[in-house]
């Protein structure tokens, strides 16, 4: 026989919401620094971008059907990757919510430096949070 539910009290919704919000605030943060991360090898610049889609455009209708679909890809890709750099993400608010809560958080979680360095978290925004190793 299943023991009574109980109703949830006061606190612990307050707890879960809490917990709720510093999430959204490290997931927020985390995704922010994927997206701002260096990538390997040559950097490409708006008008190397702006010029390959050019040459796709004039290559498009002189080359064959698998070749089209390749281009049409590749057209997206490049337009995804050229709205990506001309956005400017400002990383600072992320950041300053991070460091406020990213302490208490990591306890909780059992997170340790180390995973947050992993992860891409530099060592002086860890250090600004109170993170040690």
């Amino acid at each position: 026989m299943a023991a009574p539910k109980t109703p949830m009290t006061k606190a612990h919704k307050q707890a879960l919401a809490a917990g709720r919000a510093e999430g959204k605030i490290v997931r927020d943060y985390l995704e922010a620094l994927k997206r701002t991360k260096p990538k390997r090898g040559r950097k490409r610049t708006p008008e190397s971008i702006k010029r390959r889609l050019n040459t796709i455009k004039n290559e498009y209708e002189n080359v064959d059907a698998v070749t089209q679909l390749k281009y049409a890809q590749e057209r997206l890709d490049l337009a995804i990757e050229l709205a990506e750099l001309t956005a400017k993400v400002d990383i600072a608010p992320l950041e300053k919510s991070f460091v406020k809560i990213a302490k208490g958080y990591g306890e909780r979680n059992g997170i340790t430096y180390s995973a947050w360095r992993e992860i891409g978290v530099d060592a002086a925004v860890l250090k600004r949070a109170g993170i040690t190793r």
